[in-house]
């Protein structure tokens, strides 16, 4: 685009044509010249993005988070091509946070820790755990370690629900689901089949079109967030900055701001401040909040402190339901080990957890059971200890099995 081969001031679609099929053969990133754009799959645009950018015969390609939005399968591929390209001459950067990426087809790894370079490694030279340790500056455990979960009743019901998205267009497409105490439910997905505007709708914040919300069999009407909550579901949001947190105000208001009008924060009209300092004091050191004060705005924090404050807030106070939207987006290894920790105490503690995750290596390592949405509908619920990763990712990019 912006650069068609012409005949006179006509666009030559058959030299264009021509030019696409000798790009994919010679770079092994098969492509059909005449699909409509719109019509791919996310991994085939990414292809298409690519050879964009080889068709001008670059010398270095930069990727920043390439598999962010791929299924596995997907995943596979692209890994496969940039291998390739490097292999042909291409000088590839690939920014990720995913460190199995790194070990698969790095040469030479470059680790950054708040906004600077630690120093340069290998994975020859080091293991995934290793690169994690130079990111934070501490050992971590990348594995979850769980107990097997002891379900109880239902604790949150979906019966049949419908939700537009923000086109008007129907996203969400008749779900119905279980999750029980003691239990975590994660959803799997491509992003973009639905799950946002389902958990949107599930917390007060998008209007249902039809079905029904029930926590502990009580149905929930009101679809304010204040009342939502009240009812007993818990929201870690995927955008804090949009949906978690008021930049303007302290930490220690933050932590406050699903109980702000309730004791012992307030008493009718009045602030109980020396509670909500308190209160901030004891959460900041629970939940390792790095920051000089609690009176410090939230604005002043890192992202993943960002994060350790609205996840501090959903479960500060006793649980019925969690619904963790991308819990672990855009935060250090340390405070996604800490997150999983947290929301696996919450789960043994008997809260029901409804876990949305982009990352399906934190869908399968922190779920009892796996539901896979696609397409705006459950397609498949199985049992983790049964979930195949192939499987679940043949799911997610919609093929029957």
């Amino acid at each position: 685009m912006g650069d068609e081969p012409r005949k006179a001031f006509f666009i030559d679609r058959k030299s264009a044509r021509e030019q696409v099929l000798a790009l994919s053969e010679r770079y092994g990133l098969e492509v059909d010249p005449d699909a409509i754009v719109e019509d791919l799959p996310v991994g085939m645009q990414q292809r298409v993005e690519i050879l964009k950018a080889l068709r001008k015969d670059v010398k270095l390609l930069i990727l920043d988070e390439p598999t962010a939005v791929l299924t596995p399968l997907e995943i596979d591929e692209l890994l496969g091509v940039i291998r390739n390209l490097a292999n042909s001459g291409v000088g590839i950067v690939l920014i990720t946070h995913k460190l199995h990426e790194v070990m698969e087809v790095a040469d030479r790894v470059l680790v950054l820790r708040g906004g600077k370079a630690i120093g340069f490694t290998s994975p020859k030279e080091s293991d995934e755990a290793g690169l994690a340790q130079m990111m934070v500056g501490r050992s971590v455990i990348l594995r979850v370690d769980k107990t097997p979960a002891k379900p109880g009743k239902p604790a949150l019901e979906i019966r049949g629900l419908q939700v537009l998205d923000d086109r008007k267009l129907l996203s969400v497409k008749g779900v119905d689901l279980i999750v029980h105490h003691g239990e975590i439910l994660g959803v799997a997905g491509v992003e973009g089949n639905g799950q946002r505007e389902m958990v949107e709708a599930i917390c007060g914040m998008r209007h249902r079109t039809a079905g029904q919300v029930l926590v502990d069999g009580e149905l929930t009407k009101d679809m304010h967030p204040h009342s939502v909550h009240a009812a007993g579901i818990s929201h870690i949001p995927e955008d804090r900055e949009k949906h978690g947190l008021v930049a303007s105000y302290t930490i220690a208001d933050n932590l406050v701001l699903n109980q702000f009008d309730r004791e012992p924060f307030a008493k009718g009209w009045v602030r109980n401040i020396s509670q909500v300092t308190s209160n901030a004091d004891q959460v900041v050191e629970e939940f390792d909040i790095r920051t000089p004060s609690a009176q410090n705005l939230a604005s002043s924090l890192s992202g993943g402190n960002k994060q350790k404050v609205v996840v501090a807030r959903e479960l500060s106070e006793d649980l019925k339901v969690l619904v963790a939207a991308q819990p672990t987006r855009g935060v250090d290894v340390g405070s996604i080990e800490f997150i999983h920790n947290q929301l696996i105490a919450a789960r043994d503690r008997g809260a029901a957890v409804l876990l949305v995750s982009a990352e399906l290596d934190e869908i399968l390592s922190l779920s009892d059971r796996v539901a896979v949405m696609s397409g705006g509908k459950i397609v498949a619920i199985v049992d983790s200890k049964n979930a195949d990763r192939n499987y679940i990712g043949r799911l997610m990019a919609g093929m029957k099995s």
